[in-house]
């Protein structure tokens, strides 16, 4: 039988989540949850939508886990949990939910029977279930968690999106949905998310219910994260912790500096995704199997992103990738030497014809010296009366009273990975325009392998909203180099 103390502390859901329910710790020991400062943080804070970017192994998928149970148990409601692999999502029910739940008092059981028990789910016979799965359609969810969220979004886009179209709608006005997820490249759901979340809590604003609140959890605010000091840091750390301390405000204590020097060297650049000091910093490193992340850590390094000195008096060329239906993106590169390029602009849009694209290079207002275009635009089509898209432009399109033509040359066609090699190539020589640039550098950091469902990366790029700006700059890269390679045969036929 239950005490009267417990009888009490049941009425109270704080008091109920932090003395009733037991987990496992991190070194496989029973204990009784209590919420850490970080947990306690969340649980104060929680809005109806809430995104969480943090460091790794901070216990919020635990704590959901039992907040859910909680609120299935007593509120009767209807939760899900999506993690994003099955083997994953069976782990979450079995060693979090499902081990909560064996180890409550029988009494506290019994006053909420379960009807129904599978290796994913509660369901209680007086109302109220828990799932854990990799997905949720149907039906009408009081608390949805996604455990991972940025991973899916990266390995599995078409599942992240099931989730925002499906699971995301199976929760009303007056639910709560949490994603949380340690970063994964710029680019997709979560990252978008963070960032529009984010702006609109520097802006100080009161949320509205279908707006998302952002929380960010980072290593040093864990007091766990810390390690007698054994050797002395190197200077490059020095300065890091100096700039956290000077430009952020955050101070670190010897310990903490010694706890990220060791992890730094098991995890290497991937510390700033794992172990985040700054929102910013978590999206820095480049996503897995990302084709260029060994060459955007050297741009990053060579500080080769950002406000590009004015070289107004040098003439643009521009490489299109050339869609239907889709997208259709333009690089504006300026080349300096034979091996120094600018990259000063990019432009993407959809659903438009060649006529908007031309005024786009009028109204850029720049002095052109040349125009790439892959061999597709050599295409003809009996809507044009068979005449193909290079015909068009060469003909041109009336824009503000007057004839505006592109004479475009023809990329050389070869192989997608035999110019993924040329991208890797040139991009040692090239230097962006941050802010002009800013959603085609996304492109080319986040543009990836294929993942097989299986736990492989495919040896062919996965075809998204990356595919059209990281196949315009393709074709830059393939174009340039067989340009030089004819410049240089020409200097050599000039020797002989």
């Amino acid at each position: 039988m239950l005490t009267e103390k417990q009888l009490k502390t049941l009425k109270d859901r704080f008091k109920r989540l932090n003395n009733l329910y037991y987990i496992e710790d991190k070194n496989g020991k029973c204990i009784k949850f209590k919420m850490t400062t970080e947990q306690l943080e969340y649980y104060d804070g929680m809005h109806d939508k809430n995104v969480i970017l943090k460091a790794r192994q901070l216990g919020f998928t635990t704590e959901m886990c039992i907040i859910q149970l909680d609120a299935a148990l007593f509120g009767k409601k209807h939760c899900a949990m999506i993690a994003h692999t099955r083997p994953d999502a069976e782990r979450l029910f079995r060693n979090k939910t499902k081990y909560a739940y064996d180890r409550l008092h029988d009494d506290i059981k019994e006053m909420n029977p379960v009807s129904k028990e599978t290796t994913s789910e509660l369901v209680f016979e007086k109302g109220g279930s828990v799932t854990v799965s990799t997905s949720f359609r149907g039906g009408t969810l009081y608390s949805l968690h996604v455990s991972e969220f940025g991973k899916i979004c990266a390995k599995y886009p078409q599942k992240a999106k099931e989730i925002v179209t499906g699971a995301f709608e199976a929760v009303p006005l007056g639910g709560k949905i949490t994603l949380e997820s340690t970063a994964e490249g710029r680019s997709g759901y979560f990252y978008d998310y963070c960032q529009e979340s984010e702006k609109l809590k520097l802006q100080g604003r009161t949320l509205n219910a279908l707006e998302w609140k952002f929380f960010f959890f980072s290593w040093w605010k864990n007091a766990e994260y810390a390690i007698p000091v054994t050797t002395e840091l190197s200077e490059r750390l020095k300065e890091y912790f100096i700039k956290l301390e000077s430009k952020h405000g955050i101070k670190t204590t010897p310990e903490q500096q010694a706890w990220y020097a060791s992890k730094e060297k098991t995890l290497g650049d991937d510390i700033k995704r794992e172990y985040p000091s700054i929102p910013e910093e978590a999206f820095q490193q480049s996503v897995e199997g990302a084709y260029y992340s060994k060459q955007f850590k050297q741009i990053y390094a060579d500080k080769r992103i950002g406000d590009l000195p004015d070289n107004s008096h040098l003439p643009v060329m521009t490489f299109w990738d050339l869609g239907v239906s889709d997208s259709m993106v333009i690089w504006f590169v300026r080349k300096l030497s034979d091996t120094s390029y600018q990259i000063i602009d990019y432009y993407e849009n959809s659903g438009e014809g060649m006529r908007h694209y031309f005024k786009v290079l009028k109204d850029r207002g720049y002095q052109y010296s040349a125009h790439y275009a892959p061999h597709d635009i050599q295409n003809r089509s009996m809507m044009n009366d068979g005449k193909s898209r290079l015909d068009i432009a060469k003909e041109g399109y009336e824009i503000d009273g007057q004839i505006y033509s592109v004479n475009f040359t023809v990329v050389p066609n070869i192989g997608i990975m035999d110019g993924i090699e040329q991208v890797r190539e040139i991009l040692q020589y090239c230097e962006f325009d941050e802010a002009k640039c800013e959603q085609g550098i996304a492109c080319l950091e986040n543009y990836r392998k294929e993942w097989d469902d299986k736990g492989f990366w495919k040896d062919k790029p996965l075809h998204d909203h990356t595919s059209h700006g990281a196949d315009g700059f393709r074709y830059f890269a393939v174009a340039m180099s067989k340009r030089d390679r004819k410049v240089k045969q020409t200097r050599l036929v000039g020797l002989l």
